[in-house]
């Protein structure tokens, strides 16, 4: 796996020396950036020795411009140890004036922190605050005790041991491969209905959600195959097949060529239910009067492959609701043929499109309704995929 680490200027600075050498004794390829305080406490070239990488640390050096934009590409998991309070409250407010920061700022892997400070300053209100904060934007906070995790407690402070740590990464950032040899289709973003050369008819979807469904299959040993509309969340993990469409006919001809030969579809996309029953090669003008515009039904895409689903396939359907929710998500259910639907609703602070964050509900057909708080997206998408290796 790609790790990033992140050290900042702790005095646990020098335990980044062993956290290094555990992980790329675990087989991980380790880049690592400093801060220019934690160079007060370990050597970069102790470091580069380690890794076998450069280290980097200047934002505004020739050779670094831009690359925290690559590496927060590259990253499947990005740690931060030891983190200072500053490093904290920084990252809380979304500052970016040294490379680690732009380069979290950046990342789109999952993002884990170890904090490392006084007592009084662990205390703190605004050191609190700045903990809430990441923990809601869906960083992963390493406590003191490993194994005070499951209780919520959290140590006073004191960086977690570099063993702890890996224990920690390995177990949280989904490094197993419960889902190799599986093929897995995933829909995501919206799609465009042209009107004419300029205008179309879409929606607000961004793609996040099937883009972070894709991304957590793909970490945990898939082959994902990810057919994504013209939405503005995007991915870069080797593990998936990216193929761009536009149109709810394209995802439709792309999903049929190749559900047959996956093991699970999971559709997230949210596809046009209604196409233009015509288009313009030109652009329409502006008249007097109103402008009618004919619309059609495009094929709906879970309807099709629920009707050909075989024995041995999984079919996953979302279900955005207003209003009658999980009414409307059980009928939903039933008429597509899902094994279970990923229901969320806008009355629901925080759900739907337009956020880091999702609240839902998994419905299925002769089983109790799985509810879920408010939560990131990335972790919504843990909670599908565990569900979808329970099933399989």
């Amino acid at each position: 796996m790609n790790i990033i680490l992140g050290i900042t200027g702790s005095i646990a600075a020098y335990k980044a020396a062993i956290l290094t050498r555990l992980l790329v004794k675990n087989g991980h390829d380790v880049k690592i950036i400093m801060t220019e305080a934690a160079k007060a406490f370990i050597s970069p070239l102790t470091l580069s020795t380690l890794s076998k990488n450069t280290v980097h640390s200047n934002l505004f050096d020739s050779d670094t411009w831009n690359n925290h934009v690559e590496l927060g590409l590259w990253a499947d998991a990005m740690i931060i140890a030891p983190t200072t309070a500053n490093t904290l409250s920084k990252m809380a407010n979304g500052a970016a004036d040294n490379m680690l920061l732009a380069t979290y700022l950046s990342a789109k892997c999952p993002v884990c922190i170890a904090p490392a400070m006084d007592l009084d300053m662990w205390k703190h209100p605004s050191t609190i605050r700045n903990i809430d904060l990441l923990k809601e934007y869906g960083n992963l906070l390493i406590p003191v005790e490993f194994g005070e995790l499951a209780s919520g407690l959290v140590g006073e402070g004191r960086m977690a041991e570099p063993d702890q740590i890996v224990e920690f990464v390995e177990q949280n950032f989904n490094i197993k491969s419960d889902l190799a040899g599986k093929r897995i289709l995933v829909t995501a973003g919206p799609t465009y209905e042209d009107l004419d050369p300029v205008r179309f008819i879409g929606n607000n979807s961004s793609g996040k959600m099937g883009v972070e469904i894709a991304e957590h299959a793909a970490r945990r040993g898939a082959e994902v195959i990810l057919v994504q509309g013209p939405g503005s969340f995007k991915s870069s993990h080797a593990g998936i097949k990216l193929i761009k469409v536009r149109s709810a006919a394209q995802m439709y001809e792309a999903c049929v060529e190749h559900y047959n030969n996956c093991d699970a579809a999971i559709l997230a996309a949210a596809v046009a239910d209604y196409t233009p029953l015509n288009k313009s090669d030109v652009k329409i003008k502006k008249k007097d009067g109103d402008l009618s515009i004919a619309l059609k039904r495009t094929t709906d895409i879970a309807a099709h492959l629920g009707r050909h689903k075989k024995k041995n396939q999984l079919l996953i359907g979302f279900a955005l609701e207003t209003n009658n929710a999980i009414e409307n998500a059980k009928g939903k259910l039933e008429r597509k043929n899902f094994d279970f639907i990923v229901l969320n609703t806008l009355e629901d602070k925080g759900a739907g499109f337009s956020h880091d964050t999702n609240k839902v509900q998994f419905i299925f057909a002769n089983r109790p309704i799985i509810k879920f708080e408010l939560k990131s997206k990335k972790k919504v998408a843990k909670d599908i995929i565990d569900q979808v290796v329970e099933l399989f």
